[in-house]
């Protein structure tokens, strides 16, 4: 009996998986949605209001399944992994790799490894839920899968024999005693490697006890261990000064967490460290998903700088002290990029070559640019166009650049609660797409030529399209500091905006007088062929960073 009952512990079960499935239902422009679940006690449902009341309900029903599986003493640290279940197809790259009639990978393939944990996986999309029992490895490869809760180790054949029950290896997730499954941040637990920890609200916090030595195990004692990034840092890892790294990382993102105030320039340090780590790490022990890891920790930091380069961008030379003042600018770096790449395109497409024209391509570029189709007003088409707007609508139908569902005449007189739905027939879904960024990129360059085009001291200048198509040229094409051109040349050619607002270059000038005037450019200078000067101080967040 007690063999048997051994033999029962070791055995594995499949790791337990919940799916979570938003589909259209129905003729799509009714816009109905259903919800399923894959547990067959859950039955379908239905929603008309649309995809974002079946979100909310998705969450819902999510959340309740975690509840019931907390109820339930949360995952079991018996189960097999249900990635490797699926063949790994969740996260391995070769779509071989996941074809469910062909060999099931082999472990040393799959690299399978550490506790089972809980996890929730979320599509970007916001149509797939998944709730799944797997290994701790697979769930630190598969992109915005978050672990929950970890497993307590399974009762070994040797601990069912012995007459006392021995207490079961701690982990970093210990707190199973909450009202309701949530993530369980490695912050709020010390790491293994150190002696103890300390927080404002509880002080020092006891390390959890040492995994208890087996005979593989016994060279490594005295040895610390510590985790990172959800992998655990092998007491025996070689070189040593490769362990003693990954340990101290592990902490130093730890102790990031907790830091009241978030610190850019600190955690890009910390990424480029985790890279420089884990491209080592992945040299010594040969497992591919580690110089993953690495990848994925460079374009952090390099993310990471740029976001505090875009957000705390400094006049440089302006005051001499050290104490410039913080720019909070519209775009960001490769906002800025994507800007240019419009005007370039509206360059090489507005069907005229009138700068009224050109203006009016450039907005309602910006409109429709994602779909081929957006909404404008009569009062943006009077704002950017001022008199000329029936004309140049007009000119616009005729050449079939812009399609409206009424007449001209129409589109004028519409008001912001019932605006005019327009169609640029060159930017639609089947057509070759010429821009690459996403609606919230599309949203933030719209706004940010609304803000220029409709400037108030240009427009109580009432300086005219060709003018003000040069202030969106000069605002899209400036240094940190605001000056005219990349920070290494001397100004830009004039060949450049004469091109973009259809000028003479020797007519720039006139143009550019007009700007000084209108305290959009501080200083301007285009002798010598090349148009040098620096934004006014209180248009630099319009400014692009080149």
């Amino acid at each position: 009996m007690t063999v048997e009952a051994g033999a029962r512990q070791e055995e594995r079960v499949a790791g337990r998986v919940w799916t979570v499935r938003l589909d259209p239902y129905g003729r799509p422009s009714a816009g109905t949605v259903r919800l399923s679940c894959s547990r067959p006690a859950c039955a379908d449902q239905r929603f008309p209001d649309g995809a974002a009341a079946g979100r909310k309900a998705a969450v819902g029903h999510v959340n309740a399944h975690l509840a019931r599986i907390r109820a339930g003493g949360g995952p079991r640290g018996e189960a097999w992994c249900a990635c490797r279940a699926a063949d790994c197809a969740w996260h391995t790259p070769d779509p071989d790799a996941g074809r469910r009639g062909g060999a099931r990978p082999v472990a040393g393939t799959v690299r399978c490894g550490g506790p089972v944990v809980l996890t929730v996986y979320a599509d970007r999309t916001g149509r797939l839920w998944r709730i799944a029992e797997m290994c701790a490895r697979c769930a630190a490869a598969i992109p915005d899968c978050r672990a929950l809760d970890t497993a307590p180790p399974p009762a070994r054949q040797g601990q069912a024999t012995s007459g006392a029950a021995r207490e079961p290896e701690p982990t970093d997730n210990t707190a199973r005693a909450v009202d309701s499954v949530a993530a369980l941040f490695s912050d709020h637990r010390p790491s293994p490697a150190g002696g103890t920890s300390s927080s404002p609200a509880t002080g020092p916090t006891p390390v959890p006890r040492a995994r208890a030595a087996t005979p593989a195990a016994a060279s490594g004692r005295g040895k610390q261990w510590g985790k990172i990034a959800q992998r655990t840092v092998p007491h025996d890892l070689q070189p040593d000064v490769l362990r003693v790294e990954l340990i101290e990382l592990g902490d130093a993102f730890r102790a990031y967490q907790q830091r009241a105030e978030p610190d850019p320039a600190l955690l890009a340090e910390l990424h480029e460290r985790k890279a420089r780590a884990f491209a080592l790490w992945a040299d010594v022990s040969g497992d591919g998903s580690l110089r993953d890891e690495a990848r994925r920790a460079e374009k952090a930091a390099e993310t990471t700088r740029e976001m505090q380069n875009n957000r705390d961008g400094r006049i440089i030379g302006n005051t001499g002290n050290g104490d410039e003042p913080v720019v909070q600018r519209l775009l960001t770096q490769k906002q800025a990029a994507h800007a240019r790449s419009v005007l370039e395109y509206v360059e090489a497409h507005a069907p005229r070559p009138e700068a009224e024209v050109r203006l009016a391509v450039l907005m309602l570029t910006l409109r429709a640019a994602r779909a081929g189709t957006g909404n404008v007003t009569g009062q943006d088409l009077t704002g950017w166009l001022q008199g000329d707007a029936e004309h140049v609508l007009d000119q616009l139908v005729a050449a079939d650049w812009l399609r409206l569902p009424g007449t001209v005449a129409d589109a004028l007189a519409s008001q912001p609660e019932s605006p005019t739905a327009i169609t640029v027939p060159a930017l639609l879904p089947e057509r070759p797409r010429p821009f690459a960024f996403g609606k919230t990129t599309r949203s933030k360059l719209s706004g940010w030529a609304q803000k220029a085009v409709g400037d108030r001291k240009l427009r109580k200048k009432k300086l005219g399209a060709t003018t003000r198509l040069l202030a969106v040229y000069t605002a899209a094409h400036t240094s940190p500091d605001g000056r005219l051109g990349r920070p290494e040349d001397d100004g830009m050619p004039l060949n450049g905006p004469a091109t973009f607002c259809t000028l003479l270059p020797d007519r720039v000038a006139e143009h550019v007088e007009l700007l000084v005037a209108a305290d959009w450019l501080a200083e301007a200078d285009t002798t010598g062929g090349r148009l040098r000067g620096r934004l006014a101080e209180r248009v630099l967040p319009l400014g692009g960073l080149l």
